[in-house]
């Protein structure tokens, strides 16, 4: 007989909402009650009073861009071609991509801006004893999680690099995660060290990397300290906004207790 095992879900999306860390400002009004007796009143014609206990629906109008909150970048974002074909838009983005097991990497400890390289991607899965599989959902934490609400938390943690991305797809991997504002260094260290060499390489390199290589990728998670390095599975589907270069994603972590 097959005994039910417990599953543990943790939650790895941030709610979507006026926050000092979102760079374009979202807007969330919110309807009360009240109000959605108001207009029910007006769409059927009768007295707002009259409802049960003077009150309707409840409702908000929500103004954003789609990298807002937790996110999943299409390879539409970043260019209008992605391995030689027509890059895909959010709503193209095969749903065999948004379910897989998951591997956690912790680089808390790297100096922030610092890009990580393969060898600190091997370094890492050495230090858990893991090879990366095709379909793993890997997720990067950076530290910046604990910035989020903070206007600060843009420019922190630490990005991946273009050769790092691209070896990470020669592996199999097509979801890519982090904690922070975006997979790659924060945008002020990209700019510091372009002002100091005049290399444009150094900008942008990890979504850069998606024309090559076609990869998508999660930004703005939360929770990753949360779980294991391995032995978790992760769903991960975006919304179907259509041809859109990302869509808002609830990021769900699954493992058993």
């Amino acid at each position: 007989m097959n005994v039910p095992t417990s599953r543990k879900f943790v939650d790895l999306s941030l709610s979507i909402g006026e926050s000092e860390s979102e760079v374009v400002p979202v807007q969330v009004r919110y309807f009360s009650h009240r109000e959605g007796a108001e207009q029910m009143g007006q769409i059927f014609g009768l007295n707002a009073d009259d409802l049960p206990g003077k009150l309707g629906w409840a409702g908000e109008e929500v103004r954003m861009i789609t990298h807002a909150g937790t996110h999943m970048d299409a390879p539409w974002h970043y260019g209008p071609v992605s391995q030689d074909r027509p890059a895909r838009t959010i709503d193209e983005v095969p749903l065999e991509w948004c379910y897989g097991p998951g591997v956690a990497l912790d680089f808390c400890s790297l100096e922030e801006g610092k890009e990580i390289s393969v060898d600190d991607l091997r370094s890492a899965l050495h230090n858990i004893d893991y090879q990366l599989q095709p379909g793993d959902i890997l997720l990067l934490q950076t530290g910046a999680a604990r910035w989020w609400g903070d206007k600060s938390y843009p420019d922190r943690g630490v990005g991946l690099g273009g050769e790092a991305t691209l070896w990470l797809i020669e592996q199999g991997i097509r979801i890519i995660g982090t904690d922070s504002w975006g997979l790659d260094r924060p945008f002020s260290y990209m700019r510091s060290e372009f002002q100091r060499t005049g290399n444009v390489s150094c900008i942008w390199p990890s979504h850069y990397a998606g024309r090559s290589k076609e990869y998508c990728q999660i930004e703005k998670l939360t929770n990753l300290d949360l779980l294991p390095p391995r032995g978790f599975m992760v769903a991960c589907f975006p919304i179907k906004v259509a041809k859109a270069s990302a869509g808002w994603t609830r990021v769900v972590a699954m493992f058993h207790d």
